[in-house]
């Protein structure tokens, strides 16, 4: 099987974006809702119709665009039109995915917006609109890539069980290729360790009481709530645009 989808590889990655959603949540936590960076066009006409945010994303990934980020496969961005790499092309032959069009971030842009930000931010306002988008950047870059490397997941779980998958793929069924790409003791175990590394990260290293810098249940429920779903629904589509008859 091609390395990058050995189980040790793949849990290596995930764990890894673990970190960094737990890292970035807490940063984005410090300031309050702020959901006036959300709504378009609120700060002038030079965001061009985008919210704060908006803007903010796609001006990141324009940049990012040019040094290459998006020809990865692991990598997904939230706009179109994005200018050409001005590095040379990399060629990557070691990717395991069979070509597709699964990029569920228009899906995964409004939960965060409308969903998850009043979740685990605080309510209110409290000015901090550069940071609080810039933060937002980080959280979503980093949703999007665990998100999307669900496809490498569906790729691994395919080769390894392709009897079990075929006649689901045959027949387009995806509640049945939900079924087999769920494995509920996994994800609780997903889920104890995000705890825990929310806990250790978010505690105040003095220990002083409500001195935290988010409660660890939010994270967790930010992975169990919209992460995981989000994550098997591109392990579905994956499978569903793959067909079964590629080896």
């Amino acid at each position: 099987m091609n390395e990058q989808l050995l189980l040790e590889n793949i849990r290596g990655v995930l764990m890894r974006l673990e970190e960094t959603i737990v890292f970035a949540a807490i940063e984005r936590a410090q300031f309050r809702q702020n959901l006036k960076i959300y709504e378009p066009a609120v700060f002038g006409a030079f965001l061009e119709g985008e919210s704060l945010t908006g803007y903010l994303l796609r001006e990141t990934e324009r940049a990012h665009a040019r040094l290459r980020r998006y020809t990865s496969p692991d990598e997904h961005p939230f706009f179109r039109g994005l200018p050409e790499p001005l590095l040379p092309a990399m060629r990557f032959d070691e990717n395991p995915l069979v070509p597709n069009t699964v990029n569920l971030n228009a899906e995964l842009r409004r939960a965060y917006e409308r969903e998850m930000v009043p979740y685990f931010c605080a309510p209110g306002d409290d000015g901090q609109y550069g940071s609080s988008a810039m933060d937002d950047v980080a959280v979503l870059q980093a949703l999007s890539r665990r998100i999307h490397y669900g496809k490498f997941v569906a790729e691994s779980k395919f080769r390894a069980h392709p009897d079990d998958f075929r006649p689901a793929m045959a027949a387009c069924d995806a509640a049945k290729l939900l079924f087999l790409i769920t494995v509920p003791e996994v994800e609780e175990r997903v889920l104890k360790r995000v705890a825990l590394k929310a806990e250790t990260y978010g505690r105040d290293p003095e220990g002083r009481a409500g001195q935290d810098k988010i409660d660890p249940e939010h994270v967790v429920e930010l992975f169990r709530r919209w992460l995981m779903p989000l994550t098997k629904k591109a392990e579905v589509d994956y499978l569903l645009q793959r067909g079964p008859a590629i080896a």
